[in-house]
């Protein structure tokens, strides 16, 4: 288990970034920057590493960092490892993505202030995933401010050992073995998961002949209790681990 977790938190992406063409303001124009980004990170926690690249040539004007592929702007608070799965059916390697630093989305991308935003929808997501395993969300609410911060540093640091010794006080869905052995075996915990659902209108034999996602209509999630059922044929599920959730996206 142990391995397997520490092979989910290793896991990173190479992104290929391009400034787009309107932001840019010298000849010749910069080189993409080449990224390797952490799986269970968020793209807007890349900003310290794309901003310097990119600052001889962006205009004047306040920062309000958004990336784009081909063309549809990519949700902050969904894990990058999420997005490249959900997006690449075919996987593109380097993902080749478009940043922005000005004229934000605001009617298709909720706000983001940078880390802290990230940061409360990180915490949000545990308060989610305690509700649905314990009935409330105590475990998160009753922790201390320096617990939560060493539990957000070891996600951006992806830092597994940190984060095993930080998230251990949340006892979420941990069964204990006085509790295995009331019952002569393991009992299966409680899992919170997101399921990010693709909605295809069309047949096809191979992924890579899948249609893109052009618009987040395409994409519904589901976080409740589901059942999959698909006529006897059987269904990829694909997910990434994040802290106490899982981030996954289901196509048949």
């Amino acid at each position: 288990m142990m391995e397997a977790q520490k092979y989910v938190w290793e896991g990173a992406i190479p992104l290929q970034i391009h400034l787009h063409e309107s932001e840019i303001t010298s000849l010749p124009p910069p080189s993409p920057a080449l990224i390797l980004a952490p799986r269970i990170g968020y793209l807007p926690l890349l900003l310290p590493l794309i901003k310097p690249y990119f600052s001889s040539t962006l205009p004047p004007g306040q920062d309000t960092l958004w990336f784009d592929y081909k063309g549809l702007p990519l949700k902050w608070y969904i894990p990058t490892g999420v997005l490249f799965d959900l997006l690449c059916a075919e996987p593109e390697r380097p993902w080749n993505l478009t940043v922005h630093f000005r004229g934000y989305p605001s009617n298709l991308l909720i706000p983001c202030e940078g880390e802290e935003s990230v940061k409360w929808s990180f915490i949000n997501s545990l308060k989610e995933a305690d509700y649905i395993i314990n009935g409330n969300c105590k475990n998160v609410m009753n922790m201390s401010q320096s617990d939560q911060v060493e539990l957000w540093r070891s996600v951006m640091d992806g830092n597994l050992d940190k984060y095993i010794r930080s998230s251990s006080k949340l006892k979420l869905g941990t069964v204990t073995t006085a509790e295995a052995d009331m019952v002569g075996q393991v009992k299966a915990g409680k899992i919170p998961v997101r399921l990010y659902v693709w909605s295809v209108n069309e047949d096809f034999e191979d992924m890579e002949d899948a249609p893109e996602v052009d618009n987040w209509d395409q994409i519904s999630y589901i976080n409740r209790p589901l059942e999959i059922h698909k006529e006897g044929k059987p269904c990829s599920l694909v997910c990434s681990d994040y802290s106490s959730n899982f981030e996954c996206n289901y196509f048949c």
